[in-house]
């Protein structure tokens, strides 16, 4: 009898499941995640933390049960030591062997923590899983937070600092890199939040590397080489790392993620990925790259369960694009924000909102937007086309779309690439 093993369950290893079922697959599954909670959103972790979200919110997929009553599976709270990729075999963290026809995995990223050496766990944070959201939660219930440093000015940091300023705290958001979001906005789109976050109350850094964090009296003190900031804590948002710790790679390729092609099949046969564990198709730079987004795990856990069952999906790819909201403000970062070329900037008169792009040959190759997310999902499905190869225009009713949503005729076509109308 056909079995199949997927190993992490989140959100490709929801969407492997349930594809493996509506494909017909009719064997055994057995779910290993040893957290033994059902899979959860990491971006809506601040939100349970902050109090604006129940703790069942935080799993979009509803319980176990309802899972397993939809999409019948095993449930193993059992961690997986390693893969043994050629004979399709795991090995659990008791010893025990257990083999399958196909295994996914799903295991997601974990957050990274730079070598800083020896530092005050009890007072140091992340923010990616359920239990770092409780851990979170149970500290703000306590003495109260009067500053707080946060490393990392990512879509997660900025997230975690409104959390802490809006309970009161005085908080600080430090990077490395010279601006805020520099994986997503360009340098004029970040100078404008970065001024908002500022007239916020945030105290802003950038260009300073963390170096340590040591205890200061019942908090922490923040070095970045010669400068040192005191808190009562410490929240680390610096990125993630995919979680492989049980992978060889000299059975299964592996670079920064796990390479995979277009069914999500790894290199050793029967043995899949997907999510922010693996590496698949950037559709703009045509390489493989980990993104790591919610929607785009989903799909290729939906393409991964679809193969293993013996469907046809392939996951075409995807690109870098992120979606968020903070402090009463919304930005939209579409494509590859390194992109040289020709700059292009729109405001609405009102001032209600503003658009940049960067055009390659005539083609959009980074967008951002501040303050309009109803033309973002027009933009982004534009820019895909065009990644794609398609030469199709934006469609009728996608232009009243965008029309009504504060655009004019001129910046349409501009962002069609037709550059002799630019009003």
């Amino acid at each position: 009898m056909e079995r199949a093993a997927i190993i992490g369950f989140g959100c490709a290893g929801y969407h492997g499941l349930k594809a493996l079922r509506e494909h017909g697959f009719s064997g055994q599954v057995d779910v290993y995640e040893p957290t033994g909670l059902p899979p959860a959103n990491p971006m809506l972790t601040t939100y349970y933390t902050g109090g604006k979200l129940p703790y069942e919110g935080m799993f979009p997929f509803g319980g176990l049960e309802e899972i397993n009553a939809q999409y019948p599976f095993q449930f193993r709270k059992e961690r997986v030591n390693r893969l043994l990729a050629k004979e399709k075999t795991l090995v659990l963290e008791g010893g025990t062997r257990e083999s399958y026809t196909a295994i996914l995995i799903s295991t997601g990223a974990e957050p990274f923590i730079p070598p800083i050496g020896p530092y005050p766990k009890d007072r140091v944070y992340v923010m990616r899983s359920v239990a770092d959201a409780q851990r979170m939660k149970e500290r703000l219930q306590g003495k109260k937070i009067e500053r707080a440093v946060v490393v990392g000015a990512s879509m997660a940091g900025i997230k975690v600092a409104e959390m802490l300023s809006n309970l009161g705290a005085q908080c600080m958001l430090a990077d490395l890199a010279p601006r805020i979001f520099p994986l997503a906005a360009l340098p004029e789109t970040a100078a404008e939040i970065q001024n908002r976050v500022e007239k916020k109350g945030v105290q802003l850094a950038f260009g300073v590397g963390l170096s340590g964090i040591t205890p200061e009296g019942d908090g922490v003190a923040v070095h970045f080489g010669d400068r040192v900031e005191q808190g009562n804590l410490a929240v680390l948002c610096i990125g993630t790392r995919p979680s492989l710790s049980f992978i060889d790679p000299s059975e299964v390729e592996v670079d920064r993620g796990i390479l995979v092609n277009q069914r999500m099949e790894t290199s050793a046969p029967g043995v899949y990925a997907a999510g922010d564990c693996c590496q698949g198709r950037n559709l703009q730079s045509n390489t493989q790259q980990v993104i790591g987004l919610w929607a785009n795990a989903g799909i290729q856990g939906k393409t991964a369960g679809s193969a293993i069952a013996g469907g046809a999906l392939c996951y075409e790819g995807s690109f870098p694009h992120n979606i968020t909201h903070f402090m009463g403000m919304d930005f939209i970062g579409l494509g590859d924000v390194k992109a040289q070329g020709e700059p292009y900037f729109y405001q609405k008169p009102d001032g209600s909102f503003q658009l940049r792009a960067v055009f390659q040959q005539g083609r959009l190759a980074c967008v951002n937007i501040l303050d309009n997310y109803a033309i973002s999902g027009v933009v982004k499905n534009y820019m895909v086309k065009r990644f794609l190869g398609e030469s199709d225009p934006i469609s009728p009713m996608q232009k009243v779309a965008l029309l009504r949503s504060g655009l004019t005729p001129g910046v349409i076509q501009r962002l069609e690439g037709i550059v002799h109308e630019t009003k």
